[in-house]
């Protein structure tokens, strides 16, 4: 398909702002290969008379998972105008081209307009985009007004669209009323997306991070596949508030980690490290203000200092590390000096090993440590790397970049991963959960191999004696706890815990008791 001049629509935005005369070309009509997510199939024809924002996006992408605010903020705002936000999914993983997969990304993030799967990248290459997120601009009459492309242009596309209101209102092509969308209804399951696991050997609770009802589920093991719950924190509603456990808000928290009776939680939207205290029963703020912040180099104390989607933790004591997937680095706070800063990774997104300053990571979201090692998984390249903590180094075991991907076991050298969110370490070895492979992996650090415990087996039909249809697949795990000889994993997309027996390679689910309605 032929390419717009791209150069040409990125200054239409600008120069229209200032009511300079710029060049319109027609909006590229919906391809009818695009297979609508959560809604019916929709036509530019039938969005005659509305301004049309095109979100280009994909699930795995920070970036994208960043402008969703802005987004809501638009939605909201023009909510009673023509006026209409459309994303177009354009993946970057294989995992990402299927349907249900990006079904559940679109309820686990929220989204509330409709999005289409542009596989074959066709809207990509016709309007000649390039980098995630990119937004398109459409007038009420089907022309192109402009685009922009990554964070920060709330602003623009707010001035933008009401320029553009404002206009065919005036010319009279303004539709009477906004076109009414029904969208696919979100799931109601009182463990949802369950994002991160934390389990204290000492005492045998599970903690479990509630990410969709924007909570933390405290539960005591029963049993090796049984929990009871014990405590909920947090209200359960969005938002940035310390307090009683019962009051505290916290918006789609991960990672945690535990120090004696503090529970450190990454709470991820928000952008902050929280800490729960489980004698007084409290929340506060250790550092972030509910502000994304830009900061790639920072030396100051944690209350000062905003963060950019934490999205893993992990106590080397006297240090909390923070996988800082918003600016693809790693960081920590000393807790005994109360200060933070800036650790591993430049803040380039790549995969490049070297000093802590001059490396180059891509989205960490998963830590783990051992042996004087601080392991991570780096999900854009789909890696697993590590940093010596005595050499100050930091070293890729697998991973080749950006756009390599795949699911190959063997040595580390040859290995595949696709997107791997999760990691943790025991006895030389590192467990893995491999997220867009739907498996969780076993990397032997003494053989520098790597091999697939659990996996999805596809396929079209299932035989009466195939014990594959007889046990639910994981659906992009996002996390994996070793505990006596059992793996504990966030079935993410499943909304479940489940276990897997080492001995008996037995998967099952985590039975967990004692839940009700005001535990959602």
């Amino acid at each position: 398909m032929k390419q717009f001049p791209v150069l040409l629509i990125a200054l239409q935005i600008a120069a229209g702002l200032k009511g300079e005369n710029t060049m319109s070309v027609n909006a590229i009509p919906f391809p009818g290969s695009l297979k609508w997510v959560n809604s019916e199939p929709l036509t530019l024809e039938q969005l005659r008379g509305h301004v049309v924002l095109l979100d280009f996006w994909t699930y795995c992408c920070i970036n994208c998972i960043h402008v969703l605010p802005d987004l809501r903020f638009l939605e909201e705002k023009y909510g009673d105008d023509p006026f209409v936000v459309i994303g177009i999914h354009s993946p970057k993983f294989e995992n990402e081209k299927i349907g249900d997969n990006v079904k559940a990304a679109v309820d686990r993030y929220k989204i509330r307009h409709p999005v289409a799967m542009d596989n074959d990248h066709l809207l990509w290459q016709g309007y000649g985009i390039h980098a995630w997120p990119s937004f398109i601009l459409i007038d009420a009459e089907g022309k192109v007004f402009g685009t922009a492309s990554g964070e920060g242009n709330r602003d623009v596309l707010d001035q933008s669209i009401a320029k553009l209101l404002k206009e065919a209102r005036e010319k009279k092509t303004l539709a009477a009323k906004r076109i009414q969308i029904p969208l696919a209804a979100e799931p109601a399951n009182l463990l949802q997306f369950p994002g991160k696991i934390l389990i204290d050997a000492e005492s045998g609770r599970l903690f479990i991070s509630n990410s969709n009802r924007n909570r933390i589920w405290i539960t005591k093991f029963t049993d090796d596949d049984k929990a009871e719950l014990l405590q909920v924190i947090g209200s359960g509603k969005s938002g940035f508030e310390d307090g009683d456990f019962s009051t505290a808000r916290f918006k789609q928290p991960q990672g945690m980690a535990l120090v004696k009776n503090r529970l450190y939680i990454a709470d991820t939207e928000n952008h902050a490290i929280r800490v729960a205290d489980l004698d007084s029963k409290k929340v506060s703020t250790l550092s972030g203000n509910g502000d994304q912040g830009y900061l790639r180099q920072v030396a100051d104390k944690p209350q000062n200092v905003s963060l950019n989607s934490p999205w893993d933790l992990e106590i080397v004591w006297p240090y909390l590390y923070i996988a800082m997937a918003g600016s693809h680095q790693i960081w920590r706070i000393d807790l005994e000096q109360n200060r933070i800063e800036n650790f591993a990774g430049s803040g380039r997104e790549n995969i490049t090993d070297g000093g802590l300053q001059t490396a180059a990571l891509a989205q960490p979201s998963g830590l783990a440590s051992g042996q004087d090692k601080l392991y991570f998984a780096d999900s854009e390249v789909s890696a697993v790397r590590e940093v010596d903590l005595e050499k100050n180094k930091v070293h890729t075991l697998i991973g080749h970049g950006l756009f390599e991907f795949g699911h190959k076991d063997g040595s580390f050298k040859n290995a595949l991963l696709q997107h791997a969110l999760g990691v943790d370490y025991h006895d030389r070895a590192l467990y893995v959960a491999d997220t867009y492979n739907h498996a969780v992996r076993k990397m032997d650090l003494k053989k520098n191999r790597i091999e697939t415990l659990v996996e999805r087996h596809e396929g079209n039909f299932c035989r009466i004696d195939d014990v594959n249809c007889d046990v639910l697949p994981l659906f992009e795990p996002n996390d994996v706890v070793y505990y006596m000889n059992k793996l504990y994993i966030a079935d993410t997309n499943n909304h479940l815990i489940r276990v897997f027996d080492l001995d008996t390679r037995i998967l099952k689910e985590v039975e967990i008791t004692g839940t009700s309605q005001s535990a959602a």
